[in-house]
């Protein structure tokens, strides 16, 4: 039986990650294919099957009125992470498409953010649709929970 091919996105961190400046190089690369993600100027720190964790910086564009790390903005980084953990573990016959997402404000963000999805387990993948609970985690920099949720994922065999 042959192994499943690698999923672009992990293949390209498995080249890059290891390479010094390849966190930013591959973190550049996923915000060019999906702009918006730059919102946060993002860096992936891990991306493997099953996880991933994305940190960004408190910058001025980041800021709400209090001047903390804006709620949604922390939901964009958060889903970054999500979308980078899909993109390593769903089959390259698969598809993924967000379905929801369910946020818990736990604290003000006062500091950068971390952001860590992550599966319990990793689900066969069949030739039915099936939705995919990604729990998250956003943390502050002294390793406080200040966001907590679950986004959901559509997956299906690609047609």
């Amino acid at each position: 039986m042959t192994a499943a091919p690698t999923p672009p996105t992990l293949a390209l961190w498995k080249r890059l990650s290891g390479l010094p400046g390849g966190h930013k190089v591959f973190s550049t690369a996923i915000a060019l294919r999906v702009p918006y993600f730059s919102t946060v100027l993002p860096t992936v720190r891990v991306l493997e099957p099953g996880r991933c964790e994305v940190t960004a910086p408190k910058w001025f564009g980041v800021y709400n009125h209090i001047r903390t790390f804006h709620a949604i903005a922390a939901c964009n980084l958060a889903e970054i992470a999500m979308g980078m953990l899909a993109e390593a573990t769903v089959p390259v016959t698969h598809r993924w498409l967000p379905k929801g997402m369910t946020v818990h404000y736990q604290a003000k963000a006062e500091t950068g953010l971390r952001a860590v999805a992550e599966l319990g387990e990793i689900p066969e993948f069949g030739t039915d649709g099936m939705d995919l609970p990604v729990p998250f985690t956003v943390y502050d920099k002294r390793g406080e929970s200040v966001v907590t949720g679950e986004i959901t994922i559509w997956v299906t065999p690609k047609k």
